[in-house]
């Protein structure tokens, strides 16, 4: 099994209001995922080695910025990285709108216009994935399974 993978992440919410219930396990499912199938290698750094994994996570937001704080499987800090929440506002907002909307279509629509909201929904959680991508270029390097997971779980971490 390939080191370039996380086999932990912890969710530090002491900065953020209390979960819903919902919340929760919303978080609950998007860490199950993506403990499941998953792939984060770190880059070496100023001529030094890459930090070998598996890796630890430990998610938070503080100061409006998505904490990355990366450490050995036994414990032993490897990388902390800092990501500005602005990138993200507007994919996030978009992302829960869209996901009330499937939620009501869901209630009252035929399949085909679900169909379509839910397309639409893949489309916008898509396009967060990339930019979580794009920001985490030359600190960590994801695939787009992972960072699609990812970015459901930072959907998780902030409300609007």
């Amino acid at each position: 099994m390939s080191t370039d993978r996380l086999v932990r992440v912890e969710i530090d919410d002491s900065a953020l209001p209390p979960p819903t219930p919902e919340m929760e396990q919303e978080r609950r499912v998007a860490i199950f995922d993506l403990l499941e199938d998953n792939s984060l290698a770190l880059p070496g750094r100023a001529g030094n080695a890459a930090p070998t994994g598996p890796y630890a996570l430990q998610l938070a937001v503080r100061d409006r910025r998505l904490v990355f704080d990366l450490s050995s499987e036994l414990g032993e800090k490897v990388a902390e990285f800092h990501l500005s929440m602005g990138p993200f506002r507007q994919v996030v907002k978009d992302y829960f709108q869209i996901c009330q909307s499937y939620f009501d279509a869901v209630k009252r629509l035929p399949p085909a216009q679900i169909e379509a909201i839910d397309m639409a929904r893949r489309g916008i959680h898509n396009e967060g994935a990339r930019t979580l991508q794009e920001r985490l270029e030359g600190k960590a390097e994801i695939d787009i399974d992972t960072s699609r997971r990812l970015f459901t779980l930072l959907c998780a971490l902030v409300s609007d």
